[in-house]
């Protein structure tokens, strides 16, 4: 049955907080999973939460920590001693421990790595964090199963359970040599369906995928999407086995970016959430704004040097919201496309193949668009040159802002800039200026003024 926090619970668990009442708090928690018990931290009080996390034991509240909000967090990370955090991080995996330590200050850091009992915990934890971010070093566990290719499987069916106490899920048993180099796989059937005198390089696999330590964490989330892959080991330059990225840690990654990339889409600068401060909200925004501004001057100053056109055909100035706003929409329709592909990998081909493509899709939705618009503007206005200029000005807005949508998120990927930023108000903008532009361009040119 789905865990449901009700007011009920709210109501029971802040009053038994109130009279001390620890027993019946530790009831309530039993068998709720540590996902939930997050999820009821970020709605009770941060003192209410500093003292459900100090009652509960460290291995129920390490995982906890790792499932609460950024903020809640960091908020109760501050009001725990260094001894403290490092009873919560000995019973995490090294990479959970890795990023909960990464959140705190230099200095903080120290203490609380000095503070672990495990030497060898303290040990994985400093070589985590010396990768740079968004790496395969920063984001792999150093938990995994080992074993060497000259075992025997007795041997190793000995030593593995031993290893296989520090793992929380075990997706596959990594074969090396005697320097460590990673030249295999095995599986656990393959393992225990095996004569006990046999070889580990008898029943191993040769053929294993693997990551560098500095591959970039999409690339990797790439790999182990197409080789569906539940887990994937990481090794050095010298093929010396590291650690392994488990699903659930690229799951993580992937949302991340999706959410950076739906913020920057919408024309954030910055990850921000709801309930950050309006300061951080106001910087996060302001510069999208302050480009929307920029493109409204912009078309100003492009309409205004068109007075003349007004001035004879004042039609023309009422279409020009649907001109930018179909301008925007077709630049915004290309350029999510294209961003979609490159995230998806599914964008192959050279540039050129892939802007006459959208040439051509535009100039077919235009043209379809545009004689439902020039027979609208002959039937309501009675003149054949002014539906003329208008549908064949919608045409040629449509197509350059198609080439636009796609050629932008291309060009930034190349530069190594995020193409996301290409799906929002920078494409926007400049399709209306160069919609307006074009419209007034082939309007005046049409209509002999």
């Amino acid at each position: 049955m789905t865990f449901e926090i009700t007011e009920k619970f709210l109501e029971n668990l802040v009053g038994f907080i109130y009279e001390n009442n620890d027993s019946e708090i530790k009831k309530l928690f039993e068998e709720v999973h540590f996902a939930d018990i997050a999820e009821v931290l970020d709605e009770v009080n941060f003192e209410e939460a500093i003292y459900i996390i100090k009652l509960l034991d460290s291995e129920k509240t390490s995982e906890i920590i790792t499932e609460l909000d950024e903020d809640t967090r960091e908020k109760i990370l501050e009001n725990l001693s260094a001894k403290e955090i490092a009873e919560e991080v000995g019973e995490m995996d090294s990479d959970d421990a890795a990023d909960i330590i990464g959140e705190l200050s230099i200095e903080r850091q120290k203490h609380v790595i000095n503070a672990l009992n495990d030497n060898e915990l303290a040990a994985d934890i400093k070589e985590l964090l010396s990768y740079e971010e968004d790496t395969a070093g920063a984001l792999m566990a150093k938990e995994l199963v080992k074993v060497y290719e000259t075992w025997t499987v007795a041997g190793c069916m000995r030593r593995i359970r031993g290893q296989a106490k520090e793992v929380t899920r075990v997706h596959s048993i990594y074969v090396v040599d005697k320097e460590d180099k990673l030249v295999g796989r095995l599986s656990l059937k393959d393992l225990i369906i095996a004569k006990s005198d046999q070889k580990i390089a008898d029943i191993s696999k040769a053929k294993v995928d693997a990551v560098n330590v500095n591959e970039n964490v999409e690339e990797v989330a790439k790999i182990m999407a197409k080789y569906d892959l539940e887990a994937i080991p990481v090794v050095n330059n010298n093929s010396v086995l590291l650690g392994r990225i488990t699903i659930d840690d690229i799951v993580d990654v992937l949302k991340e970016e999706a959410d950076k990339d739906y913020q920057m889409a919408a024309g954030l600068s910055q990850d921000v959430d709801s309930d950050d401060s309006i300061f951080e909200l106001t910087r996060a925004r302001l510069p999208w704004l302050f480009l929307g501004l920029i493109g409204g001057v912009g078309a100003f100053i492009i309409m205004e040097g068109f007075q003349d056109v007004f001035s004879t055909y004042a039609t023309l100035f009422f279409f020009t919201p649907l001109i930018a706003a179909m301008a925007g929409n077709v630049g915004v329709q290309s350029s999510a496309i294209i961003v979609q592909g490159l995230a998806n990998d599914d964008v192959k081909g050279s540039i050129n193949s892939r802007l006459l493509k959208e040439m051509l899709l535009a100039a077919l939705n235009g043209i379809i668009l545009a004689a439902f618009l020039f027979l609208f503007v002959w039937i309501y206005e009675s003149r054949v040159d002014l539906a003329l200029a208008i549908s064949i000005s919608l045409v040629v807005v449509v197509i350059i802002a198609g080439l636009i949508g796609t050629f932008v998120p291309l060009f930034l990927n190349k530069r190594g800039i995020d193409p996301a930023i290409a799906t929002g108000p920078f494409i926007t903008t400049s399709n209306d200026i160069f919609g307006i532009l074009i419209y007034f361009m082939i309007a005046k040119v049409i209509l002999g003024i």
